[in-house]
């Protein structure tokens, strides 16, 4: 039963597989909003391009495409045989925004490996018995409004309408930047999947770590996605003249910060978890004068650990040593949060799909978990998650640096294939 619909042509060698994927993208990596750099955030010109240029792709590998209400390109492929499943779909994605002058393959070597595994399905002229639809989110990274993963929330039917009046840096909203990216906010309640309707989701990732280098393997099965919780610090303090002001008199807003910041460290490094990180990535100082002592300050805090109770602990921790070095020095501080993801487990099912397709290639599996967020924080909302890591030079990610070798992507476009035709099989009743 399973050789005609699932191998009719010989596979196309991995490392072909691995040069267009690398072709496609240093196409993407030159549409940028900064010229030198690859800098391209949520709803910006650069992304719009990255959108009419991924929805080329997927039109070219077959799929029939559309923009949602949040700006995520949505390519779809109906079942290509009738069976119990034939009504569902396997959702494979990624993101195509990036941090600031940051890497080429973060979220984008996704989206390229799910289009890439469509077209040469289609071209060894396999029938599934479910269909697929690849996605390429575009509010992954949390870069220009204080968000994050608002185009998967969604598609998974978790968007929170709050969103839409948080504002960039130059004061515009959620709701105005879509309007101008020419979507429509009232229908975001239209890009919410039908739970009923899908399989599961696969998402291809470089790891963004250095543990695959380390056991000098190319792919890696994902576990799970790390908790992460991310906060705006405020400390309120008093300016004055820094040559007439007394050192003991003084409410400096950017010291005690910087003690904070300090105890944030020392917690994190002192943290019971191995894996429990803390980042101070973002810091605005009032009035920011040579000679005034600093009034205010903002910045960004990021927590994250592979299990919940360390980052909650960290959390509660932190705190609590803010509010007595405030006391103590006399300043207010807050902490407001604005982003929480718990740990998200990968589901058995994905694994092992993932599992199977690099046991294919021959190739040990080994299992991790990831550090960094990713879409699937969302999508866990509407159904089961799997990942699969692919190795990447030094660990480097969010830097010009990243760099994924193209005999490991073609590897990583091979297993998502084994993947889908490990879950085609389990839908025929024929488990290998």
């Amino acid at each position: 039963m399973s050789t005609p619909h699932y191998e009719t042509l010989p596979p196309s060698d991995a490392v072909t597989l691995g040069e267009r994927a690398q072709r496609l993208i240093s196409s993407l990596a030159t549409l940028t909003d900064e010229p030198g750099r690859i800098t391209r955030h949520y709803l910006s010109p650069a992304h719009r391009r990255a959108t009419d240029l991924v929805g080329d792709w997927m039109r070219a590998a077959g799929l029939a495409v559309s923009l949602d209400a949040l700006g995520t390109v949505r390519g779809r492929q109906e079942a290509r045989r009738a069976g119990p499943s034939s009504g569902k779909r396997l959702l494979i994605g990624s993101h195509i925004d990036t941090v600031t002058d940051g890497g080429a393959y973060d979220g984008n070597f996704g989206v390229v490996a799910g289009i890439l595994a469509v077209d040469e399905l289609r071209r060894r002229r396999v029938s599934l018995p479910f269909g697929i639809e690849v996605l390429a989110f575009g509010d992954e990274e949390g870069v220009r409004f204080p968000t994050t993963l608002a185009s998967s929330s969604a598609v998974a039917g978790a968007f929170n309408p709050a969103f839409l009046d948080r504002r960039d840096a130059a004061g515009v909203s959620l709701r105005e930047a879509l309007v101008a990216f020419g979507c429509d906010p009232d229908a975001i309640p239209d890009a919410a999947c039908d739970p009923d309707e899908i399989l599961g989701y696969l998402e291809v990732h470089i790891e963004q770590g250095p543990v695959l280098e380390h056991e000098k393997l190319p792919l890696g099965v994902v576990t799970s996605i790390a908790g992460q919780s991310r906060f705006k610090g405020i400390v309120l303090g008093e300016a004055g003249h820094a040559g007439t002001a007394p050192m003991n008199l003084r409410r400096d807003a950017l010291a005690a910060a910087a003690e904070i910041m300090g105890e944030i460290e020392r917690i994190a490094r002192a943290g019971r978890d191995d894996s429990l990180v803390a980042t101070v990535g973002q810091l605005a100082v009032t009035p920011g004068a040579v000679n005034v002592i600093p009034a205010r300050v903002d910045f960004s805090l990021d927590i994250r650990a592979a299990s919940d109770a360390p980052r909650l602990a960290a959390i509660a921790e932190i705190r609590a040593r803010a509010r007595e070095i405030g006391e103590r020095r006399h300043v207010a501080f807050l902490l407001e949060g604005y982003h929480e993801s718990p740990t998200t487990p990968c589901a058995p099912q994905l694994q092992a799909a993932f599992a199977a397709g690099i046991d294919a290639l021959g190739q040990r599996v080994l299992r991790l978990t990831s550090g960094a967020g990713h879409d699937g924080h969302a999508i866990h909302h509407l159904t089961g998650v799997g990942m699969l890591f692919v190795r990447c030079r030094r660990g480097i990610s969010h830097n010009p640096l990243e760099f994924a070798e193209p005999a490991d992507m073609g590897l990583a476009v091979e297993a998502l294939i084994g993947a889908i035709l490990a879950l085609a099989r389990d839908e025929d009743g024929e488990r290998s």
